[in-house]
């Protein structure tokens, strides 16, 4: 407060009477506040991403974690997810818990605001009194009291206090969407390698077949004499190790289906997901994402609010070196009868004024405001390391998504020459030209290269998630830029093994 607004005020309370120049005192000085103003902290926000020219320095961040990100799920194009999607939005329990943390940062914002405001009371009692054995009659005795009391906020500490609690709130707000992001994240990961899974089973189930037809035909071989026994043990180890990798697809398959029900929020035991054909869409990024769309991020905005938080309690420890004021007012009476109790020659008032000052504390104010200030401090840091993290994913991400679409055209060219190596060998072996146990090499790397196909696939869908995660919930919402548009994968089907010997 200046100097030439401490002496307005001083003029104005030399013309009031005395026993209210204390009560306005506390009213006038109300606007002084000895916190320091929030800053919003600067935050490693270049152009754009490691390939294109980026920013130097720290530069201001604007946390936009208020956006709308939209229904991302929605871009792989599968109805059975959005529908799970649905489910995981209102019965999964992690956000059920986000949700009510929520609601209890809001009632403690209430209640420090309640804190700026009098409090009333009101008190009364009745008692009849008389002496044991004697003589004289007994007495009612009636009063009721109205009191108020009232901590005016002088140097800004309960406002401080609010702010506080505000953020707080804010930040556990952004932890719900936190939540909300997570939680639809892992279901749309489990959800795609379940599916790869079902993909990968029945490319079992077709190979299980072509390796029986080959057991069986190796065996007619031997007992006419054309082909070793060892031929026939070949055959039959390969198909059984096939059979035991189906066994260990069921078994993953189940873990993820009982994962799926745990994050919507029912027993493995009560849900169940039949296998269903797998089309593995992998969203097309559009090109110049900027990177401010990071700062929509619920765990960036939540670091932020933290920051927030701090610089309010370095106000709250400041405001220890001042004194605490304090205002009381009461209007009670007291009679022999009820309806005395309203006569104004019964009635008693008082007002007061108290001021409480700590004189000497061996410096326990100043460390605690030292405290609040390293603790701001740190509070900046980890804001800042949690959008250096930020970035770290989303590069991560970009890279692996670029790199697993070229992989993808180089898997499906190496399982295509697997293919034709498979049943070029197995031509040869009806022709005698070549031992079984080169068809059983080519058959194993046949498998090998479809598998791995499939699998390349998902990881696609699950690199697209993870990005679309990593940017805060995708790159469509609040962003003018390119109408962001679903491709399908290069492959939207498992390819078909070869048949085998037939």
């Amino acid at each position: 407060m200046n100097e030439a607004a401490m002496t307005h005020r001083q003029r104005i309370l030399s013309h009031l009477p005395g026993r209210l120049s204390a009560l306005v005192l506390a009213a006038l000085l109300a606007g002084c506040a000895v916190g320091p103003a929030y800053q919003v902290p600067s935050a490693a926000l270049p152009a754009g991403w490691k390939e294109q020219k980026t920013a130097e320095g720290w530069l201001p961040a604007a946390p936009a974690d208020a956006l709308d990100r939209g229904e991302w799920w929605k871009l792989f194009g599968d109805a059975t997810l959005d529908e799970l999607a649905a489910r995981v939005q209102v019965s999964n329990q992690n956000i059920a818990a986000a949700v009510a943390n929520y609601a209890q940062a809001q009632a403690l914002v209430r209640g420090e605001r309640a804190a700026l405001f009098p409090t009333v009371s009101l008190d009364g009692s009745g008692r009849r009194s008389g002496n044991i054995g004697g003589t004289s009659n007994a007495a009612n005795a009636f009063s009721a009291t109205l009191g108020v009391d009232w901590a005016p906020d002088v140097w800004g500490r309960l406002r401080q206090a609010v702010s506080s609690a505000q953020a707080n709130a804010q930040a556990s707000e952004a932890d719900l969407a936190s939540a909300r992001l997570s939680a639809v994240g892992d279901l749309a990961t489990n959800y795609f390698s379940l599916r790869e899974a079902d993909a990968e089973i029945a490319l079992l189930d077709q190979t299980i077949e072509g390796y029986q037809r080959a057991f069986e035909i190796t065996s007619n071989r031997y007992r006419a004499g054309i082909a070793a026994q060892t031929d026939v043990l070949q055959a039959q180890t390969q198909l059984v190790n096939a059979q035991a990798e189906r066994v260990g697809l069921q078994r993953t398959r189940a873990t993820l289906e009982h994962a799926i029900a745990m994050l919507v929020g029912v027993a493995p035991a009560d849900f169940s997901l039949p296998a269903a054909q797998w089309t593995p869409t992998v969203p097309g990024i559009p090109t110049g994402v900027p990177s401010t769309l990071l700062q929509r991020r619920p765990d960036i905005a939540a670091a932020e609010r933290a920051v927030a938080a701090a610089n309010a309690q370095i106000g709250i420890a400041r405001s220890a070196y001042f004194p605490n004021f304090g205002l009381s007012a009461s209007v009670g009476s007291s009679a022999s009868r009820v309806k005395d109790l309203f006569n104004a020659s019964n009635t008693l008032w008082a007002l007061g004024l108290s001021v409480a000052q700590v004189v000497f504390d061996a410096g326990a104010i100043g460390a605690t405001v030292d405290s609040a200030k390293a603790a701001h401090e740190a509070s900046v840091a980890r804001y800042r390391q949690t959008v250096l993290t930020a970035f770290q994913a989303v590069e991560d991400q970009l890279t692996a998504g670029a790199a697993l679409a070229q992989q993808e055209g180089l898997r499906r060219e190496a399982s295509a020459a697997a293919d034709k190596t498979e049943q070029q060998l197995l031509n040869r072996y009806r022709a005698a030209q070549v031992s079984y146990t080169e068809v059983v090499t080519a058959q194993a790397a046949a498998l090998g290269a479809r598998r791995t196909l499939v699998q390349l696939q998902v990881n696609r869908q699950t690199a697209a998630v993870a990005l679309i995660q990593a940017l805060g919930g995708g790159w469509h919402a609040g962003w003018a830029g390119e109408t962001l548009s679903s491709a399908p994968s290069a492959a939207q089907a498992a390819p078909s093994p070869q048949s085998g010997v037939k």
